[in-house]
């Protein structure tokens, strides 16, 4: 168990060190910001739509590893994905790091299992959502993320 720990710690911080779609997006469609005040994590989250598919995703802000990764590792699963298949992804991964559960019968959350352990740190759970419910605001076409208390 200790070998896939490290390996999970090893994939979240290579993330954060050198996070994938980390840049504005000029023309976005869609675009939100996000805060967590207990931490000081901020983050836009900027998309580009298709139809009901997110063509393209990307952000930018500041925030410790953990958002950091979480947004980086997002924007890598949800490009070319339904706004419904986004949301089921977003649901899982809620699911996962509230430790709320195994994710449903046919969830494939791939990479993002990196984050179960989270769930073991309830304050570190809104780091980890924090550019998913960024995301679901964009979506829905609100300017700002609401965090759950």
């Amino acid at each position: 168990m200790s070998d896939l720990r490290d390996l999970y710690q090893e994939v979240i911080l290579e993330h954060s060190k050198a996070p994938r779609n980390f840049h504005e997006m000029p023309g976005a469609d869609r675009k939100a910001d996000g805060d967590n005040p207990l931490c000081g994590d901020h983050y836009t989250v900027y998309l580009h739509m298709e139809g009901d598919a997110i063509r393209d995703i990307s952000f930018q802000g500041a925030g410790c590893a953990i958002s950091k990764a979480s947004a980086s590792m997002m924007t890598q699963v949800l490009k070319g994905k339904t706004r419904a298949e986004a949301e089921r992804l977003f649901d899982e991964f809620h699911r996962l790091v509230t430790g709320q559960g195994l994710p449903a019968e046919g969830a494939d959350l791939g990479k993002l299992a990196v984050f179960s352990g989270v769930s073991e740190f309830p304050a570190r759970v809104k780091c980890a959502t924090l550019a998913w419910h960024t995301l679901h605001a964009a979506l829905q076409g609100e300017a700002e993320a609401a965090l759950p208390d």
